[in-house]
């Protein structure tokens, strides 16, 4: 009789599951799946992640399981940003403490066997608006991350920040002036008309003006 973990490690690509994953893969009854579930649990084959959330332990996996794409399946929909994405796209120097994301869902934060995963809420028109899949190399493994101009609009919105030039921006969180000028002045606009806060339209307005060509 095969384990969970074995049965996880064919069907689950990058080892996370969910209970009714493991629920369509071992046949029998409910309490037969408890009890592989348990078993596996007790010996840390298998990690819970998050309520109905499970991962392999990761001895069992060839590589690291990404952050971001367990992100995205502790609670969804939602995308990368803040300083998670700040500092992905190289424009933060620091390391950051826990995967921030910006979700539809409650906002909260799980402390899990993987590292700290913070949820906020961001008023929008369209949540994925300026928001990039991105790959990681392993096969059909994705991630949305926010553009370095949506993350910095989350966070103007989440730090009730009164910033309405690049100024702040290069002070506050030493982000380069090469960076910004990367900028482009119709993505600003768009990103200003998608956002509910007018904070952060403002705070677009401004960053137009300084940075953008």
């Amino acid at each position: 009789m095969q384990t969970i973990t074995e049965i996880a490690l064919e069907k689950a690509g990058n080892g996370i599951f969910t209970q009714v994953e493991a629920s369509c893969w071992i046949s029998g009854t409910a309490d037969r799946r408890h009890s592989l579930l348990k078993r596996a649990l007790a010996t840390g084959e298998v990690v819970r992640i998050h309520r109905g959330l499970y991962a392999l332990a990761p001895r069992y996996l060839p590589q690291k399981t990404n952050p971001f794409v367990l992100a995205q399946r502790i609670a969804g929909p939602s995308y990368i940003s803040l300083e998670s994405a700040l500092a992905y796209h190289g424009w933060i120097p620091e390391a950051t403490y826990a995967v921030t994301s910006v979700s539809l869902a409650r906002p909260g934060e799980f402390n899990t066997p993987y590292g700290l995963f913070s949820y906020t809420a961001v008023p929008q028109k369209i949540l994925f608006a300026d928001v990039m899949r991105m790959e990681t190399g392993a096969p059909g493994e994705s991630f949305l991350m926010a553009s370095p101009a949506k993350a910095l609009a989350d966070y103007v919105y989440i730090h009730k920040c009164q910033w309405t030039s690049a100024h702040p921006l290069m002070e506050s969180l030493r982000i380069d002036e090469a960076s910004l000028r990367g900028l482009h002045r119709e993505q600003l606009k768009r990103l200003a008309d998608n956002y509910r806060s007018k904070r952060v339209r403002r705070f677009l307005d401004g960053l137009q003006k300084d940075v953008a060509p």
